[in-house]
């Protein structure tokens, strides 16, 4: 499978509910975990430079290094809920069918 295909087949699985937690979950957990304010901003990003891209594949190798930098790898912190746990898995998932 080509490089392209990977990354639309997460982009397809996670876009639409990465945009419903991570306003949530920034507004919730923001508070506690400021750096989810950040993760929020680069999320931000991404979808627009995905939906600017169209059919294309965009380049977010600077939004990627920046999440992995700003989440320590998407570490998950120990106090926060599924939704905060489930946002880092899928920009994780994301970030890896970009890069493979």
């Amino acid at each position: 499978m080509s490089n392209q295909v990977i990354f639309n087949t997460a982009k397809e699985k996670h876009l639409e509910k990465l945009s419903q937690y991570v306003p949530v979950v920034s507004r919730v957990h923001g508070g506690s975990h400021p750096e989810f304010h950040k993760v929020r901003e680069v999320f931000e990003k991404i979808a627009e430079k995905i939906k600017e891209a169209g059919t294309e594949k965009p380049n977010l190798d600077v939004e990627f290094a920046k999440l992995r930098e700003v989440t320590d790898r998407y570490a998950v912190p120990n106090d926060v809920c599924e939704s905060y746990e489930a946002v880092y898995n899928m920009l994780e998932e994301m970030d890896r069918a970009y890069h493979s």
